[in-house]
């Protein structure tokens, strides 16, 4: 009898050890058998859906300056304005999709119905450059003239991708981190190599779309050159969907926006109740899980006290018989505000850097169009040269996952390698010695220029591979400083906020390419001024575009002053407990959060 016991209980306990401890549940709404979902098994289908989606947003994207200035007929800096507000939106919209992700739809949802309408606005923008009608009409190959109705049809289908791409970017990168177990130290050891393997894929995409896909636009056919992303979208959606019964899903808790006004309001209302001193007397749940679906309980933390008001009990929270959060918050409430507070100055520093980076697809695209474009009877893209800032990701994620981490290991006794912040300044510092790069090249290249008189050269002789090293370190800061970032804002994120907090760390490409706009527009009112022909003019060989890098790379110093002030300030989240999944004697399964 004791044997059949002993067997079991033997039983039992390894068949609770098959699932997850965070949450997670199967297609089904299950909970997630480690045997069966997440992981390396479904993170292929994860990754292959962001490389054909990067594939048609850098084939679309690289070259849409050109698109503009040549075939929508747009001045030098109406284009550049144009392509900076799109990026930027593009930047935004993750905001709506991480909070119907986070609040409502969950995930997987989220980034299906999303890659849809993708898929919707690749197709407008396709017919818009193939369909007679709708496409501009041209004399020569970059002589066209658009009219009103065919550039908007263009921005429609352009702002419609800026729509289904705000689905996608907060959600994959969290999504695909998801699948690997915060509880199970096998599985979580794995989940940094995912950031990396996950910028490794984007950079795949990059690969093909700045190389292949910007020749077909300049040499066969916008009608091509936006069609083939369109039908990479579509199989990224194919790729998604194939993977669903082996992913593991996060419920989505309500809303979090009104969490967060639930504790501004409750501490306002006790603005004048004190804070006890032992945080033990603070409200929280009384049983081991939070009271917020899908999340761990939070550590309370001394950071901005004053929000802990929110939290003190007073007999008048107790006069109904459930009590109102908008009167008494939990602690882990309370924390999660707190965390996205300690967010933010971080955040605030990728400002700086979105912009530096914004220039691979703006003006370095504008300066290399005044270079020698020609390799033997070849004629180089100017947008092509972005093929350098991918090769140079794809060699620097390998080497600083199989290098530099386990280097960094062995001389700081950390066993997560250098810390994330170590990892975003890093990235800071080498994006100073790109603008530096970029406007030493520009001060060559117009001394050349003033020696030959050679101002009114289409492509003045000088190779447009001199601004190699330029997109070459662009390259290597994006491996410190944005996966750096995706994995810092993944994991300080409360838990039923990671979408919202992925897309947080989104918006500063758009600020950053907002950022660019207004400064171009800017230096170009003060550098017109008397008629001067200013720093960006349309002929880039009568101006001053290296004024314009010198400025960007001081700012980029004055960032990473503030950066290193900030991160010595920040501490990081200490989130408590798992969920032990336990088989009753009915076999069904329960689920309880144990404290750490």
């Amino acid at each position: 009898m004791s044997d059949a016991v002993d067997h079991l209980t033997y039983n039992k306990l390894e068949l609770e050890d098959i699932y997850t401890k965070d949450g997670t549940l199967d297609y089904k709404n299950n909970p997630a058998n480690k045997n069966t979902t997440g992981t390396w098994k479904a993170c292929p289908y994860i990754l292959g859906n962001e490389c054909c989606e990067r594939l048609a947003y850098y084939g679309m994207s690289t070259n849409l300056l050109l698109y503009f200035k040549n075939h929508l007929n747009q001045h030098s800096t109406t284009a550049s304005r144009n392509l900076s507000n799109w990026s930027g939106t593009c930047y935004i919209t993750p905001l709506i999709g991480a909070f119907a992700a986070d609040a409502y739809l969950g995930r997987y949802w989220t980034i299906a119905i999303f890659s849809i309408i993708y898929v919707i606005g690749m197709t407008l923008l396709t017919l818009s450059a193939s369909v007679p009608g709708l496409r501009p009409s041209c004399v020569s190959k970059d002589v066209c003239h658009a009219t009103d109705g065919q550039v908007a049809v263009a921005f429609a289908a352009l702002y419609i991708v800026a729509v289904g791409t705000g689905g996608i970017k907060p959600c994959v990168s969290s999504y695909g981190a998801d699948q690997f177990d915060d509880s199970d130290e096998k599985e979580k050891k794995h989940k940094s190599s995912f950031f990396n393997l996950f910028y490794f894929s984007i950079n795949i995409g990059a690969l093909i779309a700045s190389s292949v896909l910007v020749w077909i636009q300049d040499n066969v056919g916008w009608g091509w050159g936006f069609g083939i992303p369109a039908v990479a979208m579509a199989i990224a959606v194919g790729s998604f969907f194939s993977g669903t019964r082996l992913y593991r899903n996060q419920k989505p808790s309500g809303s979090p926006l009104t969490r967060i006004c639930q504790v501004i309001v409750a501490s306002w209302k006790k603005r004048g109740v004190r804070v006890p001193a032992d945080n033990s007397a603070l409200y929280e749940t009384a049983d081991n899980e939070s009271a917020i679906v899908g999340s761990r309980k939070l550590e309370h933390t001394k950071d901005f006290s004053f929000l802990d008001k929110a939290a003190v009990e007073t007999e008048s929270d107790h006069i109904k018989d459930s009590v109102s959060p908008w009167q008494l918050c939990t602690v882990t409430q309370v924390e999660e505000f707190k965390s996205i507070i300690k967010l933010l100055p971080i955040w605030a520093t990728g400002i700086i850097f979105a912009t530096v980076y914004g220039q691979m697809g703006n003006l370095f695209v504008l300066q290399g169009s005044f270079m020698d474009i020609s390799l033997h009877d070849f004629e180089i893209p100017p947008a092509a040269l972005s093929i350098f800032d991918t090769l140079s990701v794809i060699f620097w994620v390998p080497v600083y996952d199989r290098i530099l981490v386990p280097v960094a290991r062995k001389y700081t006794g950390n066993k997560s390698d250098i810390t994330q912040l170590q990892r975003m300044g890093t990235g800071l510092v080498i994006s100073i010695f790109a603008m530096l790069a970029a406007g030493i090249l520009e001060v060559v290249r117009l001394g050349i220029v003033k020696r030959n008189n050679y101002y009114d050269y289409e492509h003045m002789p000088m190779s447009i591979f001199w601004q190699v090293p330029q997109y070459f370190l662009i390259g290597c800061a994006e491996v410190f400083t944005v996966i750096g970032q995706l994995e810092f804002f993944y994991q300080q994120a409360p838990d039923s906020m990671r979408s919202l907090c992925s897309a947080l760390q989104l918006t500063t490409g758009a600020l950053g390419s907002y950022l660019s706009s207004l400064l171009v527009t800017i230096v170009t009112d003060i550098s017109t001024k008397g008629g001067k022909p200013g720093w960006i003019p349309d002929n880039l060989n009568r101006g001053q575009l290296q004024n314009f890098f010198w400025l960007l790379a001081i700012l980029s110093v004055l960032n990473f002053g503030a950066f290193l002030l900030i991160s010595t300030w920040y501490t990081y989240k200490k989130p408590v407990g798992t969920i032990s999944r336990k088989l009753k004697d009915d076999g069904t399964i329960s689920s309880e959060r144990l404290t750490n």
